[in-house]
């Protein structure tokens, strides 16, 4: 912590080391709210919601809240099927640790988008029919 707030006073020049830490301080398992963050650190909040947004657009795990991942949005959720789409059971086991999930879940949210996928994939197969679903 006493690292990080020195860093935080040399300017721009941690300021990439500083982004990572905040990252995973935000990031599954331990789930930080912003508040607490800016209170801790001294960071306006306004700043730690653009990092957090800029995070989330660059596909990284960083919910909008410190909910339970169940309540995680469909975007987070499908950020999650993405990253762990090629994994093997231990690198997909590596990753549930990491962020404090259940494999049952990450499975559960893959299903839900294959699922998806597949009634996406009727519909389109219907339309080029010339049938109305």
């Amino acid at each position: 912590m006493e690292q990080l707030n020195d860093c935080l006073q040399l300017g721009c020049l941690c300021r990439s080391a500083v982004q990572a830490d905040l990252s995973k301080r935000m990031s599954p398992p331990n789930r930080q709210d912003v508040p607490q963050v800016s209170k801790e650190l001294g960071i306006h909040r306004s700043t730690l919601y653009q990092w957090r947004s800029n995070w989330r657009l660059q596909g990284e795990v960083v919910p909008a809240s410190d909910k339970d991942p169940d309540s995680w949005s469909a975007a987070d959720k499908f950020t999650v099927v993405l990253e762990t789409a090629g994994f093997n059971a231990t690198e997909l086991s590596s990753y549930c640790r990491e962020r404090g999930l259940f494999l049952e879940q990450v499975d559960r949210w893959r299903q839900t988008a294959q699922d998806a996928n597949a009634v996406l994939t009727m519909a389109e197969m219907a339309a080029s029919c010339g049938h109305a679903t």
